[in-house]
C-alpha cells in the first residue's frame, strides 16, 4: 500500500505510513514514480539562494526538473545556474579591475540583488507553484545535509579561488 501523504510503499497490513506516519486507512493511492522520486522543497531550495547565489538554487531546481521529467524545464535551469556562475567570474573581475573600491562591492551587491530577483520571477518560483499543484504537500523530499554541505564548500572554494586570483594579479603588478 502507498501513502497518499508521502508515496512511500508500505505493507499491506500496516495501519501508519513508515515514513511519514500517516494514516493509511482507507487508503486507495496507487504508486506514483514520478510522486515517489524524492526532489528538494523548491521553496527551500530558493531560500538557500539568499545565502549560496541563485546558481546554488538553479542547480537544486535543474535537478528536482531532471527527476520531475521536465527535461526542457531542467536545461532551462541549467542555463540559469551557468549564468550564476558567470556572475560569480564578473565578481572577482570587477574586484580586479576596479581596485576592490567601494564602487566595485555596490556595483557588485546590487548586480547579485537584480540577478536574484530576475532568477526568482522568472524561474526560481515557477517550481514551487508546479509541484504545489501537481502533488500538494504530499511529495518525498530530500534531505539538505549534501546539498548544504556542497553549497559551504563551494562558497569556501569560490572564495578560495577569488583570494588566489587576487594574490596572483597583486604580485604581477
Amino acid at each position: 500500500m502507498f501513502c497518499s501523504q508521502c508515496g512511500t510503499e508500505n505493507q499491506g497490513e500496516a495501519r501508519f505510513c513508515q515514513k511519514c506516519g500517516n494514516s493509511l486507512s482507507g487508503n486507495t493511492a496507487q504508486p506514483n514514480a514520478v510522486a515517489q522520486a524524492a526532489i528538494w522543497n523548491p521553496n527551500a531550495a530558493a531560500n538557500w539562494s539568499l545565502i549560496f547565489t541563485p546558481a546554488f538554487g538553479a542547480y537544486l531546481q535543474m535537478l528536482n526538473w531532471r527527476t520531475l521529467g521536465e527535461s526542457e524545464k531542467a536545461a532551462e535551469s541549467k542555463n540559469w545556474f551557468y549564468a550564476g556562475l558567470g556572475l560569480l567570474a564578473v565578481y572577482v573581475l570587477m574586484g580586479i579591475f576596479m581596485g576592490g573600491s567601494k564602487a566595485a562591492d555596490g556595483m557588485a551587491r546590487g548586480l547579485g540583488f537584480l540577478f536574484l530577483l530576475v532568477w526568482y520571477f522568472s524561474a526560481g518560483r515557477a517550481q514551487s507553484k508546479y509541484v504545489k499543484e501537481k502533488f500538494g504537500a504530499g511529495y518525498a523530499r530530500k534531505p539538505w545535509g549534501k546539498a548544504l554541505l556542497l553549497g559551504v564548500a563551494s562558497v569556501i572554494a569560490y572564495f578560495a579561488a577569488a583570494l588566489v586570483v587576487g594574490f596572483v594579479v597583486g604580485f604581477a603588478r
